[in-house]
């Protein structure tokens, strides 16, 4: 991978995670994390590791974030008022930016402190066998772990967003005792 590459999409996953903190509307802190899920991939699949960045794509940019995204919508989270912008516009500025840091780094950074990347690994490194005997024999108990957080995540999500408030019981109530006065 060349070292502008590495340094655009690095300033590119800084800006974006602070996208994440910094806005406002919870859709858009879910996209800035979905570039910054992507370049982090990007990263990855620059340093040979292959299979790790696309499931970083697949898993986390893909299917971890159509399911924040659902529970962003169960609970159907208020947008705090503040100054609008147009989102496209913020998107290719933030690109820009980005590659401008990149650009700058690669020129005023001295040669000897740039990064040098080598590509010699072991024999099978990134590969899937490599990944599902790591995966499976060392973390096993942190993969299951992790998926049973998740499980519970998206049960107290559910939850949250299906619990009532006292008005709506008590609209209920009134409710189903005006139909069965009229009845």
């Amino acid at each position: 991978m060349p070292a502008g590459l590495f340094w655009f999409l690095a300033a590119l996953s800084i800006l974006a995670a602070l996208g994440v903190v910094l806005q406002r509307n919870p859709v858009h802190c879910l996209l800035a994390l979905v570039l910054t899920l992507l370049a982090i991939a990007v990263l990855f699949i620059g340093q040979d590791a292959i299979v790790v960045g696309f499931l970083q794509a697949i898993v986390y940019a893909g299917a971890v974030m159509v399911l924040f995204l659902f529970v962003i919508w169960l609970l159907n989270l208020p947008v705090e008022s503040g100054p609008t912008g147009h989102l496209a516009l913020k998107l290719f500025g933030t690109l820009a930016v980005a590659a401008l840091l990149a650009e700058l780094a690669v020129f005023l950074v001295p040669s000897r402190l740039q990064l040098k990347f080598s590509s010699a690994h072991a024999a099978g490194y990134g590969s899937i066998d490599a990944l599902s005997q790591t995966l499976f024999s060392e973390y096993l108990i942190a993969f299951e772990v992790t998926s049973v957080l998740l499980l519970v995540a998206v049960i107290g999500a559910v939850a949250l967003a299906r619990r009532t408030t006292q008005a709506e019981l008590q609209e209920r109530k009134e409710a189903s005792a005006r139909v069965e006065k009229a009845a």
